[in-house]
């Protein structure tokens, strides 16, 4: 039980911590400290359910369906593009970004279902984790320990990202920060959609 645990906490790890949309959303709530640590239990959430699905038998499906597939890395890419370029709005804008009086906050459920949008239409979170994370558990002698160790290794990133960023706040939320952080998010979702596209 112990060896599929850390087999997926291992896998999922090395995945998770990869640069990616979530993380770069997850950042900049925390950073914003905008409902970061529900979106994070937010990301967590949908990442175990993700990977439960994938070890218990939908990572065969999508692997077998090229239509499912198709939708989601259309509507994926069309989704980072559009992350993108609002994302590169805010760096281009002469408006300050850092926390203050004059910064809108947005509502919990306007941050929750962005965050729901940005984990599930993004493509790449059900490559990693129902296809890739998904199909290793299923080979596993004990499948649910495997689905608790990813789970594990989603649980510690997330809140270390989220309460790290928040730590930081301080110092980082300038608005040269700001922007910087903005651009790179942008250009991180254009190159994302365009893999998809060509891909």
């Amino acid at each position: 039980m112990w060896q599929s645990y850390v087999n997926g906490l291992l896998v999922a790890a090395g995945l998770i911590m990869a640069i990616g949309t979530q993380n770069a959303f997850v950042l900049a709530q925390s950073l914003r400290r905008e409902h970061h640590l529900p979106v994070a239990a937010l990301c967590v959430t949908c990442d175990a359910l993700l990977v439960a699905a994938g070890v218990f038998g939908l990572a065969t499906v999508l692997a077998q369906n090229p239509t499912l597939l198709a939708i989601a890395r259309w509507g994926g890419a069309a989704f980072l593009l559009w992350y993108g370029s609002q994302a590169l709005r805010r760096a281009c804008s002469k408006q300050s970004l850092q926390q203050g009086e004059n910064q809108t906050v947005r509502s919990l459920r306007a941050v929750m279902l962005s965050a729901l949008a940005v984990t599930l239409l993004n493509p790449h979170v059900y490559l990693d984790t129902v296809l890739l994370i998904g199909s290793l558990g299923a080979q596993q002698t004990e499948p649910g320990a495997y689905v608790v160790g990813a789970a594990s290794a989603s649980l510690l990133w997330f809140f270390t990202l989220a309460l790290g960023a928040a730590w930081l706040a301080p110092w980082l939320a300038r608005p040269s920060t700001w922007r910087i952080l903005d651009l790179l998010v942008a250009i991180m979702m254009f190159t994302v959609a365009f893999q998809l596209v060509v891909s």
